[in-house]
């Protein structure tokens, strides 16, 4: 890639991995006069594949671009222990486990995921300032870190009315990363759409306790602007638009960050792909000073079509600091194959110790995923003559003006609530219901072709967030760099709700959308219920349903910002536990999973991380020497 000669070895900074953390660090470090070698595993997204750049650049087009070849790293996965109650659900694919799509290359996930930007709650950056006792991360000072990332394109008013000083949203108008509506005016003439979104917003507003009051609260609180500052106290609950990471009804994101930075500034920042971290590099006092990498294609046996090559092995050197931004997945093993981590699993693979800290690798966290489904008496008109690929017609009419529904994720509506077990003043709203225009049922091999195969379909995907469940773990298979680790979700009663609270909030959800799509099935509509079906009704029968069959993709959490002894492995400001000079900046690092949907709180959390290691930079300047 274009950038500084990697050779060299006076780098300030070595980052491992190109995605929603390490890229906007990497690229705001180099633009504040720092030299940064960034490497990432994977290449270039929008090349090496037939597919391509379609399956990257067209927004409807995500689910391709997570089983494209080019993209894709294949975790297996479990979420159970227990093989028992792991074979029944559908997806598991016996002496393998479940498929968890990551994406390796330029943007890391950012590249394949279906470009929803929602920050978190307030109260996820206010519980790190409390464990913490560092006011940096009260959620008041966060909000800039949002402002500083967005360019919102989905309030038009505020925006002409900004520079006057009128800005109420507490939107950012000037970030790298536009923001727009998840589904553009041109697809409001499918009569079958316009029902739904009707109709279910009728249903929901007839349940409330105060139907007329609500909706005027609605009406003044951002028109279902679900990241507007809130006029009132509380976060935002009801109906709800997705906005989405788009440019022109484009993805644009992290790639795009990153190429336009080192176009400005190709002295400072070097992004080398294809390369896989092996091992953190130290000086004779312990403290980070490189990263050891083999250089090559499809390294990493997660890849759909993994390389025998052994690749070459070479070093990248950091005068300043070493910063790993591999996720929740590829951090904690790249810590534990450096020697840092739990003491017993690192001897268990002859890895000589060098920092015990147990909670590498623990405290794996998701959100609960689940899938109400319905065939619709009819194809939806939005979706007629879709193959999503390139050329058919829908194709054509997004290449030509960036619309039709290609220029969408197919989020038609979303749903914020809260669950019976989420009711007290302090707790935040937990659920976030989906309407999407297709069968999507969970990760398999070959999900993709569902959503092209079934142009009559409506899924409301429930997603349960702030989850209770701390049980997770991400453990090495081996010692070598290229085996993907042993992840295990330890799903619900198996983790450490025993309570169940999570497992009745999934349910309460599923009978929630059932409650909003009735008139749709008493008028017709709605031909039936796929999925979990009518004749699963009862709790017990939800809640297997629910056990067997619920997915997540926000894993997180598993290099805790937190003390020692509770399991945290980095300090408020990001630094390893006992290591000088490396830090983490991922998803990882969070110590309770935030908000409905990941990327946004990572983007904000690089912003943050950018600013420690400036001001850190400023107070310890290097000698000329």
């Amino acid at each position: 890639m274009q950038g500084a000669d990697p050779t060299t070895s006076d780098w300030d900074y070595v980052i491992v991995g190109a995605g929603a953390g390490g890229g906007p660090l990497a690229a705001r470090l180099a633009e504040h006069g720092m030299r940064v070698m960034l490497l990432d595993a994977g290449g270039d997204p929008r090349s090496g594949d037939a597919r391509l750049p379609d399956d990257y650049d067209v927004p409807a087009f995500h689910a391709f671009a997570c089983e494209n070849p080019a993209l894709r790293w294949d975790f297996r996965i479990r979420h159970y222990a227990d093989e028992a109650q792991q074979g029944r659900d559908w997806k598991y694919q016996a002496g393998q486990g479940v498929l968890y799509p990551r994406a390796a290359g330029l943007g890391g996930c950012s590249a394949h995921n279906a470009m929803i930007f929602m920050p978190p709650h307030a109260s996820d950056w206010d519980r790190i300032a409390r464990l913490t006792g560092d006011p940096s991360w009260r959620a008041v000072r966060m909000r800039r870190y949002a402002q500083r990332v967005e360019d919102c394109r989905h309030r038009p008013v505020w925006r002409a009315f900004r520079h006057l000083g009128l800005d109420p949203t507490g939107h950012g108008w000037g970030g790298w990363l536009q923001t727009e509506k998840s589904i553009p005016l041109s697809v409001l003439g499918d009569q079958g759409l316009l029902r739904v979104l009707r109709e279910s917003a009728r249903s929901f507003t007839h349940d409330l306790p105060t139907p007329l009051l609500s909706t005027l609260r609605w009406l003044g609180g951002g028109l279902g602007d679900p990241n507007a500052r809130r006029w009132r106290p509380g976060s935002f609950e009801g109906l709800c638009y997705t906005p989405l990471a788009t440019a022109g009804h484009r993805r644009s994101g992290v790639r795009e960050r990153l190429l336009a930075v080192a176009a400005r500034h190709p002295d400072r920042l070097h992004i080398e792909l294809d390369a896989l971290a092996t091992r953190v590099l130290f000086d004779a006092e312990g403290g980070a000073v490189g990263v050891a990498y083999i250089k090559g294609a499809r390294l990493y046996r997660a890849h759909a079509a993994p390389s025998e090559q052994a690749g070459e092995a070479r070093e990248a050197r950091a005068r300043r600091e070493v910063i790993l931004c591999g996720g929740a997945f590829n951090t904690p093993q790249l810590l534990m194959l450096s020697g840092i981590g739990p003491a017993a699993e690192l001897a268990a693979h002859g890895i000589p110790l060098r920092v015990d800290l147990p909670g590498v690798g623990r405290n794996l966290q998701d959100r609960y995923e689940v899938a109400v489904t319905h065939r619709m008496q009819l194809p939806w008109k939005a979706l007629e003559g879709a193959r999503f690929e390139r050329d058919d017609a829908l194709w054509r009419r997004w290449q030509k003006d960036r619309g039709g529904m290609y220029a969408s994720n197919g989020a038609a509506l979303g749903v914020v609530q809260r669950s019976r077990g989420a009711a007290g003043p302090d707790q935040e709203p937990d659920l976030f219901c989906m309407a999407l225009l297709a069968r999507f049922e969970g990760y398999f091999s070959g999900f993709s072709h569902w959503i092209r195969d079934h142009p009559d379909q409506l899924t409301w995907a429930v997603l349960k967030g702030h989850t209770r469940n701390r049980a997770g773990t991400v453990q090495l298979h081996s010692a070598d760099p290229r085996d993907m680790p042993l992840v295990n979700f330890h799903y619900f009663e198996e983790g450490d709700d025993a309570a169940g609270v999570d497992l009745k909030a999934v349910v309460e959800a599923i009978r929630f959308v059932r409650r909003m799509t009735a008139p749709l099935r008493e008028k017709g509509w709605i031909a039936e219920e796929v999925a979990p079906g009518t004749a699963v009704d009862s709790d017990a029968a939800l809640a297997d349903y629910v056990r067997q069959t619920a997915w997540g993709h926000h894993a997180s959490c598993t290099c805790a910002i937190g003390a020692v002894d509770a399991g945290g492995v980095l300090d408020s400001a990001f630094a390893v536990h006992g290591v000088k000079r490396l830090r983490v900046v991922d998803a990882s690092v969070f110590p309770q999973i935030p908000g409905f949907f990941i990327a946004a709180a990572i983007y904000m959390i690089a912003e943050k991380a950018a600013d420690v290691l400036l001001e850190e930079a400023r107070r310890t300047p290097l000698s000329a020497s």
